[in-house]
């Protein structure tokens, strides 16, 4: 059974053909979708989406690329969402050091205080952490939360098993597909299982057999099979060992799609 840990679902980009696409998926043997809000005005979206879709379910939180536009108030209507319950996670959080404009500041107090709101409500996270790998440690050192998964992983090996010793996994998709990512492809090769789960941010980061494409949940089959031929083992074995994972990670993961 596979398990896509960061899936946009709800994104623009699936709004002509969303309930085909999350066929194809389950077609492909990917039997559960995790779908993250990334502003207030998308809880609910997220929420009634994973309702409506077998195998769908959803995280709430408000990505660093949304601090922008949110007001604190935003918070006050996460923690409100989060008590509603539902949520397997708080997501998408964290911090982005490569988009130019983004407040830094800004970002890393929405983050700290996300955190703060994970810690309270004992959910994992779903960590954006896109060229601030070490300002997010560093938070996480100081605000402990119930691990989760920092997703799209792009850094050091160091780095890795910080996240790791934190009780967090590291996120895999479509850039391990491509053969100049060394680095990537390398870590996915040689770090323990435990701390391994397959994703694919869709439609974002098509895999390198779709590139220039939009991005699916069902692309994640091919994923797989990529991390399994990277490790030598089956893709059977991917699926099972991912799953497990996840699971662990993400407790509130319904144990049976």
């Amino acid at each position: 059974m596979l398990i896509d840990t960061h899936c946009h679902l709800d994104a623009a980009e699936f709004d002509s053909d969303r309930a085909a696409v999350a066929a194809r998926a389950r077609a492909a043997g990917v039997a559960q979708i995790v779908i993250p809000a990334v502003a207030r005005d998308n809880f609910e979206v997220v929420r009634e989406l994973a309702e409506r879709e077998p195998g769908c379910v959803f995280a709430s939180g408000i990505h660093p690329m949304y601090t922008p536009q949110a007001q604190e108030q935003d918070l006050t209507a996460l923690d409100a969402e989060l008590a509603r319950g539902g949520q397997i996670a708080v997501g998408e959080i964290g911090l982005d050091y490569f988009v130019d404009g983004l407040d830094g500041p800004r970002q890393a107090w929405f983050f700290a205080e996300q955190l703060k709101l994970a810690r309270a409500h004992g959910l994992p996270v779903l960590l954006h952490a896109r060229r601030a790998q070490d300002a997010i440690l560093k938070q996480l050192r100081r605000i402990r939360v119930a691990g989760g998964i920092a997703h799209a992983f792009n850094g050091s090996r160091q780095q890795a098993d910080e996240f790791v010793r934190l009780g967090f996994a590291l996120g895999f998709g479509g850039a391990m597909t491509y053969p100049r990512a060394l680095r990537i492809r390398e870590l996915a090769a040689s770090l323990p299982w435990e701390a391994i789960v397959l994703e694919t941010d869709a439609p974002d980061i098509a895999p390198e057999f779709a590139h220039g494409q939009r991005n699916e949940p069902a692309h994640l089959a091919r994923i797989a099979q990529v991390l399994a031929d990277l490790r030598g083992v089956s893709v059977d074995e991917v699926a099972e060992r991912t799953a497990r994972t996840a699971r662990r990670v993400l407790p509130r993961l319904p144990s049976t799609p």
